[in-house]
């Protein structure tokens, strides 16, 4: 598992996975456990504790050893408990009645002043904010690696009494006790006990982590503040992006849960926890920016679809990040059809910076390191020879005093690696020519700037044509409007899932590129600057970049939406969004996507498209499920029967509709093998004006006839839900080839659009 997070500084975390499992001569071996039990079978959490201590006590032969074994028993939302077990017990557990699987548990290792302009929410006038009035009422449990509650985006000024729903606790810990709490951070959790079974004590000298929800490594700041932080004006990074910092909905209330430590990631154990407290404790949105990497496990053997499941059939939305590596294929993460899954995209801002060389040539680049001793000429090298670390002293003798030049290569993909070997090597600058992207790395030991590959090579020709080559930086500005957005960032994971295809993945995307939001002033948490003219009071905002920054943007449109639709289902939301989104930028042609090269942006990408707050209020139709139809989902996906039950509590038994997994009913239609033809069906949901008629309008996928039956939807106060069927025909015989198009209802003021993906294969 991993934080979706790429740093704009350093590459912090991974999105690939470690299982806590290690080998000795040929045996396996992992200290903790999840036996996963599906739905609760007591109400009372009491009983429902007792009988995991039974349960165990019947493997390990006493109770004193079950209850110094387990270390959580899960009892609000879900059944099961986390153990330290051997794996011959962990066997022996797994073929007991009534136990849907044992998961081994994982290690997660840890994966704005303009984005709410930019998505039009603006508090200020009739847009969305004031209508849902900032989210007031919502609770948003934020699953990360905790708080820094000095912030100024966690301020309660002028904010109401805490909901007298509320269950939650603010729990004492290391520098954090009841007064960090207020009516903004309502809540306050941390766990540790899955993290110090695998991995041991953890280490909290000079503020590298805290033994409590207070956060040290910043992320967790970041994306709360992103979801509901509170107005802050003047919020900039060293000047760059200044303007007024707010979450999405920041009248909304947070709930943190802090599950990832900054000294060595986080537990599935404590993040099944957490997701049993949320639930609880009354939290009306779940945000999540983790997940597992690739492969990707069953749903039953993933904890974060686990307990999103519960979560999502207790009413509560949960959005996850979609994961961070992307260009590539079929790597999208968090593929569960319960959840929302989100992707990174542009905004329309820009840190341009000139570079001009010793033969008044100017190029331009992107940079954000700030700096007044900028504008003076320093040599300029190739970098090729540099290694990225260890270089030898011949490579100083070469570099030092000179700004390099490096290209992106397979070996070394990230900014962060080019800068740490400029700095070994004594050099006073980098120019890092890369494949072409909005996503700007921060720099803050040397002037760093970022230019594609033609203008690299540009200045690589330069450096050969001379004796003397050099280059002088100008100090980077903050544009706005001057670059076509939104474009899905080339980080971003891309679909189609790998589990399940025939659910489209990702679901939508939301900003995630130089997003400005909190950070934490601990020490750990701030960047290493060792240039006397560069040294820096320890700042309180910071960019970062990644479908962890997208998540929590999604999240706080969700608290928005539940505050106007309170009595919407997660799917119903889900649909909003999907249905609602664009696929063209602002300007109003097709969306890109960043990549090797550049594309026209399409579902695999972007899911339904790039998120419209205002739109999704009000999307006129909704294609609603519930847990019924994810039994059926699951059925379908061939899992056992007696599991799905227990997982489900759904006694109803597993349906034989061979094609349910096509007519499931989700905002938008995947195929992946079409060989003749085949009918699949919808239903919607009238949310709308009572008298309605929408009338369909199709862009069939290429190579593909469609037809829709009926092609007119009259709704009245007496029907507002229809059943309509989408017939697809396949004169295209390329074997494994997706082409995209979408099925338009409208009815002159709602415009309900979602995908249509169809693979063609050879009988």
């Amino acid at each position: 598992m991993a934080f979706h997070r790429v740093s704009v500084s350093v590459i912090l975390f991974s999105v690939t996975y470690q299982l806590c499992c290690f080998a000795a001569e040929g045996a396996v071996s992992c200290n903790v456990h999840i036996v996963y039990l599906g739905d609760r079978q007591h109400y009372e959490p009491r009983l429902v504790e007792n009988s995991h201590h039974e349960l165990l006590a019947s493997i390990l032969e006493s109770k004193e050893a079950a209850s110094e074994s387990i270390l959580y028993s899960y009892k609000h939302g879900f059944s099961g408990f986390a153990a330290v077990l051997t794996p011959s017990q962990a066997q022996t557990i797994a073929g007991l009645p009534g136990v849907v699987s044992v998961i081994p548990n994982r290690i997660l290792h840890p994966h704005t002043t303009r984005s709410w302009d930019f998505l039009r929410v603006n508090h200020f006038n009739n847009g969305i904010l004031v209508k849902a009035r900032s989210g007031s009422g919502s609770i948003i449990g934020v699953l990360d690696s905790g708080i820094w509650p000095e912030s100024d985006s966690f301020k309660d000024d002028g904010m109401e009494p805490v909901p007298s729903r509320w269950k939650g606790q603010c729990q004492v810990g290391e520098e954090f006790d009841h007064s960090n709490c207020n009516r903004k951070i309502i809540g306050a959790r941390w766990y540790v006990k899955g993290y110090k079974a695998e991995l041991g004590p953890l280490i909290t000298e000079n503020g590298t982590e805290f033994m409590s929800a207070r956060d040290a490594s910043g992320h967790g700041t970041h994306t709360s503040s992103t979801a509901a932080g509170s107005l802050v004006k003047n919020a900039s990074f060293l000047g760059l992006a200044q303007g007024m910092a707010r979450g999405g909905a920041p009248s909304a209330r947070l709930a943190v849960y802090k599950v990832c430590w900054a000294t060595g990631g986080c537990s599935s154990a404590d993040l099944l926890a957490a997701l049993d407290d949320a639930i609880h404790d009354g939290v009306d949105v779940i945000s999540m920016s983790l997940g597992l990497g690739t492969p990707l496990s069953s749903y039953f053997n993933d904890v974060v679809s686990v307990g999103s499941f519960h979560a999502v059939a207790n009413g509560i939305p949960v959005i996850c990040s979609g994961g961070n590596s992307g260009p590539f294929p079929e790597t999208v993460v968090n593929t569960a059809p319960w959840m929302i899954t989100v992707a990174a995209s542009t905004i329309d801002r820009a840190f341009p910076v000139a570079l001009t060389l010793g033969n008044n040539q100017t190029f331009m680049g992107q940079s954000l390191f700030v700096s007044k001793n900028l504008d003076k000429f320093y040599p300029i090298v190739y970098g090729e020879d540099i290694a990225a670390t260890g270089a030898d002293e011949s490579d100083a003798r070469q570099t030092k005093g000179k700004v390099i030049l490096c290209f992106e290569t397979r070996s070394q993909r990230f900014v962060a690696t080019a800068e740490n070997s400029v700095h070994e090597v004594e050099g006073v600058g980098l120019v890092f020519a890369r494949f072409p992207t909005n996503d700007v790395s921060l720099c803050l030991e040397a002037p760093c700037a970022q230019v594609d590959f033609t203008i690299g090579t540009s200045l690589l020709s330069y450096i050969a044509s001379t004796s003397n080559p050099v280059i002088k930086y100008t100090v980077p500005k903050t544009a706005i409007g001057q670059q076509a957005s939104p474009n899905v960032a080339l980080f971003s994971s891309r679909g189609p899932s790998s589990l399940s295809p025939s659910v489209l993945k990702p679901d939508i995307a939301a900003p995630g590129v130089n997003i400005l939001a909190s950070w934490s002033a601990a020490e750990a948490a701030q960047p290493f600057v060792d240039s006397q003219e560069n040294e820096l009071s320890p700042f309180k905002f910071k960019f970062e970049s990644g479908t962890s920054m997208a998540c929590p943007h999604v999240s706080a449109i969700v608290a928005l939406i539940k505050t106007i639709h309170p009595n919407w289902s997660p799917a119903a939301i889900k649909s909003a969004l999907i249905t609602t989104a664009l696929s063209t930028d602002e300007y109003g042609e097709p969306a890109v996507a960043e990549g090797s090269p550049y594309k026209q942006a399409d579902p695999f990408d972007y899911g339904g498209g790039h998120i419209d707050p205002n739109r999704a209020i009000d999307p006129g139709l909704v294609y609603d499920t519930d847990t019924a139809d994810y039994t059926h989902f699951l059925c379908a996906m061939g899992y056992n029967a007696s599991s799905i039950n227990l997982f489900t509590k759904n006694k109803t038994g597993c349906s034989k509709t061979t094609n349910f997994l096509a007519n499931f009913n989700l905002p938008s239609i995947t195929i992946p093998e079409l060989k003749r033809s085949v009918t699949v069906s919808r239903i919607v949901t009238n949310v709308g004006p009572d008298w309605s008629v929408y009338i369909a309008r199709i862009k069939s996928p290429h190579g593909t006839h469609v037809v829709v039956e009926p092609d007119i939807l009259k709704f009245s106060p007496g029907v507002n839900k229809i059943k309509f069927n989408v017939t697809f025909w396949s004169h295209l015989r390329i074997q494994g080839v997706y082409s995209f198009g979408s099925l338009v209802w409208d009815d002159g003021s709602h415009h309900v659009r979602i995908p249509l993906i169809v693979r063609s294969v050879l009988e």
